[in-house]
């Protein structure tokens, strides 16, 4: 891979992980290669060994403040989680009444770790009792009332210190006395990780009974943590064995883990190097990353409280962007940030901002921003740096207004599909003409659509949905408000006066856009005003022959379904006279792009859905009467499930999507097959502020998903060329290599793992 203007890695993920510390990592290694022997020796070596482990534990509690409590050594923060839980529910269950209701309690904004630990030993133990989630405030501060009213019947309340997605810190003094006040005798574990390092702590002056730690979230290597318990509190192994910890926790100790722990409770008594900045310092880099992103991005909306936050995490949304869109365009920079909690980065959303009741597109959009205490100031400068850099990138696609880069715009020419969840918005841009149309706007990227027809000075001719939508509010008026207000139009958006042609005896009403044409048929079916918009050659619609290059067929057509037909101003009759009309006059020609893409396959043609959909093949063939459609699509559309609060899907699937065959490429193999075969094109498909931010010199192609629906209308004939695709991580790259061989494509391979793997 030959990319030389690599940027510098900027890592701001430290809540996820942090790099080890250089003299950590130095104390692990001689422990590996000097002093490796076990504890449990009697020899020389096992006593040196047992020392380095003592002085851990020594220095564990100075920095813990655990007075008569004891420290026990772990593999990590989970295991100390389930040695708490085990402990507590164990002893709470031999103080159990028959016939009693019992509850636990945990903070709804907890790391998933606890709730789900909670439930396999509640079951496991056969304790059976309700698990309640205590609620949290705007804020992310726990429910103080909540816990007074359900304590009473408490077997163990499990809070945390410090939240590893906002930073909030609770207030455990008061937690304490709420939690005392009402129940003096149940166990009371906090989660510490987020809180070492960066508040202090006197866990013998609480009644605290368990805090489990983790050492890689402070510079400490994996597979190292420890776990404080309280003097008194009931105590039952995790781990049986050999005996080690003094029955406590048996398994050969992590001699160099332990080195490494070492090295960092110096640092934070104050004995070590000092690598670690105090919480004044911390607390103006916050400021600084916070300016940076208030400069670069002026609409960023900070989802927790600063007042109330650690200040080495930043959670914030920027409106009109998912927060993949934001982590996508921070890796491509070379910056390291995250969705929320690593432990489910695949979430869409974040449950900590659900809890604490924020508005759902800021759970959708969240990214945080986090550090350690032994960031320097020339990290926070890079970072800050990083970030204007990132958002010029951004104006550079126009995707946000950003003085001063208009003249280096991305020129939009052609078609641009926007997804939220499974619906599409469609944008196709006339560069010649400087003319635009919107089809099926979505509200949620209705800002964005009108950034992009400033910044690229098109002048917006419709903007018209294929039908009236019953899961999303259509973002058509706000665009008809901004661009269109002296424009008359009918409830969809297709303008009342515009010019008219008969072909096949019916008189089609249509749009110019250019050298292009936008045909308006009447489609009902999925609703009774379902309607579809051909964009077709100017020059043959003239004569009476429409030659279709999209058609924007709503949810007439799905990929891999039909539209559904059992809502109340549905006809499945209408729909099969709605799909021969189509086929016939488009002559199943040109690319099919309806309103929803539930499984990534961006746009279809009749060819390929009818290889796969026999009733969409039997309607247009002429094989199927229209009652027997009505029978059949009936029953299809029983298959249908709605689940209460989620998005309507408007269609049934015969089939979840097609999967082909493609090829995988790792660096080494992309080389050897290139220099075989020198005529593969290769692609960078990420976006197009991604790729100017860094990509590599062998992919100097850039067809971004959203424009990937252009290239295969631009590259239809030239199908058995070679596509070698790449993204970030091999997941974007799959997906389009996988769209493209479905519609036809012979020859399409991706590399695998992307640039993230292939360095």
């Amino acid at each position: 891979m030959d990319n030389p203007a690599v940027l510098k890695q900027i890592y701001l993920d430290a809540n996820a992980t942090t790099p080890v510390l250089p003299s950590a990592a130095a104390a692990a290694v001689e422990m590996m290669e000097t002093m490796f022997g076990n504890p449990s020796s009697s020899h020389t070596s096992g006593l040196q060994a047992k020392q380095v482990m003592d002085q851990a534990r020594c220095k564990a509690m100075k920095v813990l403040g655990a007075g008569a409590g004891q420290v026990i050594f772990t593999s990590g923060a989970t295991e100390g989680i389930q040695t708490g839980i085990l402990s507590a529910l164990y002893a709470a269950k031999a103080k159990m009444n028959a016939g009693q209701s019992y509850s636990i309690l945990y903070g709804a904004t907890e790391h998933k770790a606890v709730p789900e630990s909670l439930k396999h030993w509640n079951r496991i133990l056969e304790v059976n009792a309700t698990i309640k989630a205590i609620p949290v405030d705007a804020q992310g501060k726990l429910d103080m009332e909540f816990i007074a009213n359900e304590v009473s019947d408490a077997l163990m309340v499990c809070t945390m210190a410090v939240n590893n997605e906002t930073g909030v810190y609770q207030d455990l003094s008061l937690l304490e006395h709420t939690i005392r006040t009402h129940n003096p005798g149940v166990y009371w574990m906090v989660d510490c990780v987020q809180a070492l390092g960066k508040t202090r702590l006197e866990l013998a002056n609480t009644t605290i009974d368990y805090a489990p730690f983790s050492g890689h979230k402070l510079y400490g290597p994996k597979g190292i943590g420890f776990v404080y318990i309280r003097e008194g509190a009931p105590f039952t192994p995790f781990i049986a064995g050999g005996g080690q910890e003094d029955g406590l926790r048996s398994g050969t100790e992590n001699l160099p883990g332990l080195a490494a722990l070492n090295v960092i409770f110096d640092e934070l008594l104050g004995q070590g190097g000092g690598a670690f900045s105090c919480t004044q310092v911390l607390s103006e880099f916050r400021s600084q990353l916070s300016a940076a992103l208030k400069s670069a991005f002026p609409t960023v909306v900070f989802n927790h409280n600063f007042d109330n936050s650690v200040p080495t995490t930043l959670n914030f949304a920027i409106p009109g962007f998912t927060s993949k869109e934001i982590m996508d365009l921070f890796d491509a920079a070379n910056m390291r940030v995250s969705s929320g909690s690593a432990c489910s980065s695949k979430v869409t959303r974040s449950f900590v901002l659900d809890a604490m009741g924020l508005a759902p597109w800021r759970s959708e959009s969240a990214i945080r921003m986090s550090f350690g205490p032994a960031v320097t100031q020339q990290q926070i400068a890079d970072a800050c740096d990083r970030i204007q850099y990132c958002a010029q990138a951004l104006g550079h696609s126009c995707l946000v207004d950003i003085n001063g880069v208009s003249h280096e715009r991305e020129e939009l020419d052609g078609l641009l599909q926007l997804k939220v969840g499974g619906s599409c918005c469609w944008l196709y841009a006339d560069r010649q003409s400087g003319k635009a149309i919107v089809i099926d706007p979505l509200v949620e990227v209705q800002e964005r659509l009108l950034t992009i027809l400033e910044c690229q000075k098109l002048s917006l001719v419709a903007a018209i949905d294929t039908h009236g939508h019953a899961d999303h509010v259509s973002g058509r008026v706000s665009l008809a408000q901004a661009h269109l207000s002296e424009q008359n139009c009918d409830p969809l958006g297709w303008p009342t006066h515009c010019a008219g042609i008969e072909i096949n005896e019916k008189v089609l009403s249509y749009i110019e856009l250019g050298e292009r044409c936008l045909v308006k048929l009447s489609t009902p079916g999925h609703t009774a005003d379902s309607i579809s918009l051909v964009l077709c050659d100017k020059s043959q619609l003239l004569k009476e022959k429409v030659v279709p290059e999209f058609t924007f067929c709503g949810d007439l057509i799905l990929m891999g379904s039909l539209g559904r037909t059992n809502f109340a101003t549905s006809d499945a009759s209408a729909m099969y006279y709605s799909l021969r009309n189509l086929a016939e006059i488009t002559g199943k020609q040109g690319l099919l792009c309806p309103s929803h893409d539930y499984h990534n396959e961006f746009v279809t043609t009749f060819d390929a859905e009818m290889s796969r959909n026999a009733l969409l093949q039997q309607a247009i063939e002429g094989s199927i009467s229209s009652a027997n459609f009505v029978e059949a699509k009936t029953s299809l559309d029983l298959h249908i499930d709605d689940v209460q609060g989620a998005e309507i899907m408007c269609g049934a699937f015969v089939e979840s999507c097609q999967k082909v065959r493609v090829s995988e490429y790792d660096s080494v193999a992309l080389a050897e097959h290139i220099e075989q075969y020198s005529d593969a094109t290769l692609i960078d498909i990420r976006e197009p502020h991604e790729y100017a931010l860094n990509h590599d010199q062998s992919f100097s192609t850039n067809v971004p998903l959203t424009r990937l629906a252009n290239f295969i209308a631009q590259h239809h004939t030239k199908m058995d060329q070679e596509l070698i695709l790449v993204c970030r991580s091999g997941s974007r790259s799959h997906v389009a290599a996988n769209a493209l061989a479905r519609l036809g494509f012979k020859h399409v391979g991706h590399l695998k793992g992307g640039y993230a793997l292939n360095h």
